[in-house]
């Protein structure tokens, strides 16, 4: 365990050191991102912090490459030298978008094309656990990889919208992944894991990097980071799930199995969550799936009310919810990983929605305020008449008019009493 902490400390340095130089360059060739409509930040800021964090992890395997305890990984197979490879070019794809934007549909002919030759390199899932175990085909099997990578890609790339949100995310999987895959090498032989390689300078470089990313950031990862780290939390993932030889493996170790399919995406299931909606909706709209929104995940939390930094920091306590909930499954009971598990997310809720509630509340009290107020003095006044009453006690100015001159007239007896008496004196 120490040599790993080592070589995560080697990433972590190496990243957090050549990053400004990163910066500077990017300013310099003129890679910085302008404020786009869909963007959260408002000034100007340099990208393709993804080449620092290719520098950090390039270090980090040479160094591990010299250590007696983990040499052996590199001089048994080239798989290592696959990734390395593969790392170098999906950057530089990355990099070239930062640069120039590319077409979509360009950019995702490379990372077909980047994928497949890591397959071809000998990156593959050989073993799948459907109901069994079972080998996949040469050609099946470098389709799944190549799938997988290029999904993987897109969903860390999908969910890089808050200063170190992806980050956060992908280290956050990396230390689960690296606990699951260095407690399975514990029962080998040799306690020397190319997964877990992997995975430590992985969390190194992300460390690393998010010392430059924390919000306000100094510099963005790009699709060169985002790219880069998609690619290498699968790297890890498929190097472990190769290794797996279905003749060789007991019943008793049949559920663990499960888990180097499973726990890639747990690991990175707010990103696959977020990239599936995105994809839906554009699509319902008759959008393309890489038509840009302001609908992602991070989006919605500050349309909530978060700000920028507790937003990040909440969406990482839900992905390590998920990415260690899945993983002590294997090393304690269901029912209190289950307990422990609806605890925290009951918790997380209640921090998710606490910005709306803080401000809908009062409005609520406030809307029920009035409502008392106006039916209280409902009861307080006396109704108003109704028209037919109104009309016997209070007479209308026609009718007070006609009382008036009738008045004045002479009854019908008056009028023969005068006629008679007009009469006589005649």
């Amino acid at each position: 365990m120490r040599v790993y902490l080592f070589i995560a400390a080697v990433a972590g340095g190496a990243t957090w050191l050549i990053t400004p130089l990163i910066r500077h360059v990017a300013i310099h060739i003129g890679a910085v991102g302008r404020v786009r409509a869909r963007d959260v930040h408002t000034i100007p800021t340099p990208r393709m912090g993804g080449l620092g964090m290719l520098i950090g992890f390039v270090v980090a395997m040479l160094f591990a490459s010299r250590i007696p305890f983990i040499s052996g990984l590199f001089t048994a197979n080239h798989q290592a030298w696959v990734v390395m490879i593969g790392a170098i070019m999906i950057c530089l794809l990355g990099m070239a978008d930062d640069l120039w934007d590319l077409d979509w549909m360009l950019k995702l002919a490379g990372q077909l094309l980047i994928s497949v030759f890591v397959a071809w390199g000998g990156l593959q899932i050989i073993s799948l656990p459907l109901g069994s175990l079972v080998t996949a085909s040469p050609t099946l099997s470098m389709a799944i990889t190549a799938f997988l990578i290029v999904a993987s890609i897109n969903a860390v790339n999908f969910v890089d919208g808050l200063d170190g949100l992806a980050a956060g995310i992908v280290a956050i999987g990396g230390i689960a992944f690296g606990l699951y895959s260095y407690i399975l090498a514990r029962s080998s032989p040799s306690y020397a894991s190319m997964a877990t390689l992997i995975d430590v300078s992985l969390v190194g470089v992300c460390i690393g990097f998010l010392l430059h990313n924390w919000h306000p950031a100094k510099l963005f990862m790009g699709d060169s980071g985002s790219m880069l780290l998609g690619y290498l939390i699968t790297c890890a993932s498929i190097v472990m799930t190769g290794h797996l030889d279905p003749a060789s493996l007991h019943t008793s170790v049949y559920v663990p199995v499960f888990m180097p399919i499973l726990l890639p995406i747990l690991v990175l299931f707010l990103p696959v969550l977020d990239m599936c909606l995105a994809i839906v909706r554009r699509l319902s709209k008759g959008q393309s799936p890489m038509h840009p929104d302001r609908m992602h995940l991070h989006h919605r939390m500050l349309r909530i009310g978060h700000s920028v930094q507790g937003a990040v920091l909440i969406l990482w306590g839900w992905a390590a919810l998920i990415a260690f909930g899945s993983v002590t499954i294997l090393f304690f009971d269901l029912k209190y990983v289950v307990v422990g598990f609806l605890i925290a997310a009951a918790v997380l809720t209640v921090l998710t929605m606490l910005p709306y509630l803080r401000r809908r509340i009062p409005e609520i009290l406030e809307e029920d305020a009035a409502y008392s107020k106006h039916h209280a003095a409902q009861h307080v006044c006396p109704p108003p008449m109704k028209d037919a009453d109104a009309s016997k006690k209070q007479p209308d100015d026609h009718t007070a008019q006609r009382d008036a001159d009738d008045a004045d007239l002479p009854t019908s007896e008056e009028s023969d009493r005068a006629t008679t008496t007009g009469m006589t004196k005649n």
